[in-house]
């Protein structure tokens, strides 16, 4: 049995975002997107980060910056506060969390409302609106 999943979802990793990571599956909600985004910026998962982008959005990635915000910061954990859409039957959704982040010792709690989309068969994540 692996380690729990950094998505807090109580699941043990090759069993919960594991799969997404390594390609051997791919998330099937918008929901299982985010999670597996969460879980990629906790374990520095960069190539999936920038790979479920949208394609036209990919090349404007920073690989080396994204590399070193997932080394600055700690993911402690995560919550899903609320989903519209976004199940294996649509095209689109929305999913709002709240996650416990934590840099230089000091804990911050990042609230964000995500877009999601089919791109291809596969859930892209679209963008964000972050609440300040």
């Amino acid at each position: 049995m692996s380690r729990p999943c950094p998505c807090t979802s109580k699941k043990p990793y090759d069993r919960c975002c594991g799969p997404f990571h390594s390609g051997t599956a791919s998330p099937e909600t918008a929901e299982q997107l985010m999670r597996s985004r969460f879980s990629a910026y906790a374990l520095a998962k960069v190539d999936y980060l920038i790979s479920t982008r949208p394609k036209a959005k990919q090349v404007d990635e920073d690989r080396e910056e994204l590399a070193l915000y997932c080394k600055s910061v700690s993911c402690v954990g995560l919550k899903i506060v609320g989903k519209e859409m976004g199940g294996k039957g649509d095209d689109t959704g929305v999913v709002t969390f709240h996650a416990s982040l934590q840099t230089n010792g000091r804990r911050s709690l990042h609230i964000e409302t995500s877009s999601f989309a089919r791109e291809q068969g596969k859930w892209v994540y679209v963008d964000g609106v972050v609440k300040a």
